[in-house]
């Protein structure tokens, strides 16, 4: 049983007004997580430099991007 499912059954015992708290709750746990994600993307985008973004790009390219058809 994962561990969404007894959080659901007990929702479903939740009075109206209960359910809209813990809807709230909910939508602001999400909207928490979008505004980190946000604001890590934020703080990282446009560290690197012009050199080090080339390195990255032709590791990726001679790494990442090949695939071996004797791996499948």
């Amino acid at each position: 049983m994962s561990k969404l499912e007894p959080i659901v059954e007990e929702l479903k015992t939740l009075p109206a007004a209960k359910l809209a708290d813990a809807a709230n709750y909910i939508h602001r746990l999400k909207e928490t997580s979008t505004a980190e994600r946000r604001a890590a993307l934020g703080s990282t985008a446009g560290t690197l430099t012009p050199d080090e973004a080339d390195e990255l790009a032709r590791i990726i390219e001679e790494g990442c991007e090949q695939v071996d058809a004797r791996e499948w």
